[in-house]
């Protein structure tokens, strides 16, 4: 099984690109648990960090468990720390721990570039360009400091979504089992 997780900062249209790649793959996309948690509860705190990870986790681990040829995550454990140290400076020892064994685990990184126009959304924090920029470049320094793979998908969106498909089909390359 391949794991592939959409990654970057908001609105770079990781929840976009997921449902179009399920689609063209014919596979799974684990959801955001973080927005389904906010559409319950209007806020998040760090005092929620744990649950919404854990529960991120015990989803993918679940769908995993069908062995689907490609699972594709719109959101992974990295980003639960990123945002947690962004938006409240610390993160929980454990989720930190427990998002670094993680992050070892998914075959590729999808890192999505802020390329595309902010979309505007009550969820959202961070609309200016500088603040953007800013938070590229943490995903990107999280994925270049553990070594992770990754490929940078930019561009408008028909060109995003060929490079994902294509970035996708690589994983096969050797098989000759790319779609």
């Amino acid at each position: 099984m391949k794991r592939v997780a959409l990654f970057g900062p908001e609105s770079t249209g990781k929840t976009q690109l997921a449902q179009h790649l399920a689609a063209h793959f014919q596979a799974p996309v684990i959801a955001e648990y973080a927005r389904e948690f906010w559409d319950q509860h209007g806020a998040i705190t760090l005092a929620n960090i744990p649950a919404i990870a854990r529960e991120q986790w015990r989803r993918e681990d679940a769908a995993a468990a069908a062995a689907p040829r490609l699972l594709l995550c719109d959101t992974e454990a990295l980003t639960t720390v990123l945002w947690s140290d962004l938006l409240y400076g610390t993160c929980p020892a454990q989720i930190r721990t427990e998002a670094e064994r993680r992050a070892s685990g998914y075959t590729l990184y999808l890192l999505l570039d802020i390329d595309v126009p902010f979309a505007p959304d009550p969820q959202r924090s961070f609309p200016d360009l500088a603040d953007r920029a800013r938070c590229f470049n943490l995903w990107r320094e999280a994925l270049d400091q553990r070594q992770l793979p990754y490929k940078l998908i930019r561009g408008a969106w028909p060109t995003r979504q060929q490079q994902a498909i294509a970035a996708i089909n690589q994983l096969w390359s050797k098989t000759g089992a790319a779609r």
